[in-house]
């Protein structure tokens, strides 16, 4: 440990320099010269760590990073994406038509209202009554696979 710096790199010495040692025990002529032989094979492992190390450049131990929020990566969150379309698809093609014009097309209610040719409160209470169907569809959760779709009016 005093010699790596860091609990992990020291553990990968010793289990290196045994692994070494087993392989090279022929080599060895005097057990009582087998703690020298030990610290000489676990020393030069360790020169042969620093100058691999030396080409990739500097590097720290992760775990001095294991408490910032700013460098932690949220987890897939593929179920509520998953949770998200079938609730969409269990809507009928009116609502999803105006809270994909509103939401992903980034659309003004008058530009809506002129496109599908209907009044400005009809774009917004149709808006409306969509959000609170998604609402409802995505708080109600695994629900939603059981709810037949609505028809659509079309």
């Amino acid at each position: 440990m005093a010699l790596a710096g860091n609990a992990a790199m020291a553990d990968d010495l010793v289990q290196d320099s045994i692994e070494k040692a087993l392989r090279q025990s022929g080599q060895l002529r005097e057990l009582p010269l087998l703690p020298r032989w030990l610290r000489r094979i676990l020393h030069n492992l360790y020169i042969d760590e620093i100058r691999r190390r030396r080409g990739k450049g500097p590097q720290a131990d992760i775990m001095n990073f294991a408490d910032h929020a700013e460098l932690s990566i949220p987890a897939d969150d593929s179920a509520r994406g998953r949770d998200f379309m079938r609730a969409m698809n269990a809507l009928n093609f009116e609502h999803r038509q105006i809270l994909l014009l509103v939401g992903l097309e980034d659309m003004s209610y008058r530009e809506i209202a002129e496109e599908l040719n209907v009044p400005m409160g009809t774009v917004m209470s149709r808006l409306a009554r969509a959000r609170e169907r998604l609402r409802g569809l995505m708080e109600s959760g695994a629900n939603v696979v059981s709810l037949p779709p609505v028809k659509d009016r079309a």
